[in-house]
């Protein structure tokens, strides 16, 4: 597990740098976002359902559930934590984006299979579907409808971007347990959704390159917001779903998959709808160096008891 978060740290530290020498940076980052968003994740989350054979098909609505139920669970949690941890206004949408989602498509799936196995990637994809419902709908509401003076309503051609359209075709693979995709359409689709987990590191890097060394240091707001995105969210909503009666196999992938780091996608959809990426670029990066040791902790700390 560190291997993997040190691993995913030095591409953003590469961004970073690429930034600064500026062979990245404004609207090649802009281009690169849109890049990511609209093609090399669609890829991504179409592969993660074209596998081979299905795993345990047992699992997959109760990770339909668990996820769902996790997602209103955590949003409300947001809704009232923004208010208490974001001074400015315009800035608790930000801070609610960071509470909510974490960084499940990119750093989620290395790191549940070197805790609970190879196979356990596809439990995570199945989880994923509802995380990209979410990011793309509750999460592009929270970053474009701040209630500052740009508030902006809800766009409903979210609901059939691409993202979302390979998330539908994606959970119908599963619901149906399509299992014998060719290689022809698997491969290529996996080749390209093997671009957006270091495009988007590197977009981070190149995000955090623009700002000065010493706002990447954070504030009280970052790292209050770290504290309950990679602790106490993820406890309160591991104990809870246990209290409620969801299968611990279930309920422990949950958990590892929402103690993630914030999710890259809040830096990338900030750039798209010019947003300042100051207080998402800071929150991401330090919960993404804090995370290296924060998830070894929790998996230590609840999944040995």
């Amino acid at each position: 597990m560190f291997e993997v978060m040190i691993t995913l740290f030095v591409i953003v530290v590469v961004g970073y740098a690429a930034g600064k020498m500026n062979y990245m940076g404004g609207e090649f980052d802009r281009k690169l976002s849109s890049l990511v968003i609209n093609w090399t994740c669609p890829a991504l989350i179409l592969a993660s359902s074209m596998g081979g054979e299905l795993p345990d098909r047992r699992y997959i609505l109760p990770l339909l559930g668990i996820s769902a139920f996790t997602y209103l669970v955590l949003t409300a949690a947001a809704w009232g934590l923004s208010r208490l941890l974001a001074r400015n206004v315009d800035d608790r949408g930000v801070v609610a984006f960071a509470l909510v989602f974490g960084n499940v498509g990119f750093m989620g799936y290395p790191v549940v299979a070197s805790i609970f196995g190879q196979q356990a990637v596809f439990y995570a994809a199945v989880l994923n579907v509802v995380n990209t419902f979410a990011v793309f709908t509750i999460g592009t509401m929270m970053i474009t409808g701040g209630q500052g003076t740009d508030r902006k309503r809800f766009n409903k051609k979210v609901l059939y971007s691409t993202p979302m359209l390979s998330a539908y075709l994606s959970m119908l693979i599963v619901a149906f347990g399509i299992d014998n995709i060719p290689e022809y359409v698997s491969r290529p689709l996996t080749m390209i959704g093997n671009i957006t987990v270091p495009a988007a590191l590197l977009i981070i890097g190149s995000s955090m390159s623009q700002l000065p060394l010493r706002a990447l240091m954070g504030n009280m707001t970052v790292y209050a917001t770290t504290l309950f995105r990679l602790a106490l969210l993820p406890v309160g909503v591991h104990f809870l779903c246990l209290a409620l009666g969801f299968d611990p196999y279930v309920t422990s992938i949950n958990t590892v998959v929402i103690a993630m780091p914030v999710a890259t996608y809040g830096t990338i959809l900030c750039l798209k709808y010019n947003r300042d990426t100051t207080l998402i670029a800071e929150v991401t990066f330090i919960t993404t160096l804090l995370s290296m040791f924060t998830i070894p902790l929790l998996v230590f700390s609840i999944f040995s008891r």
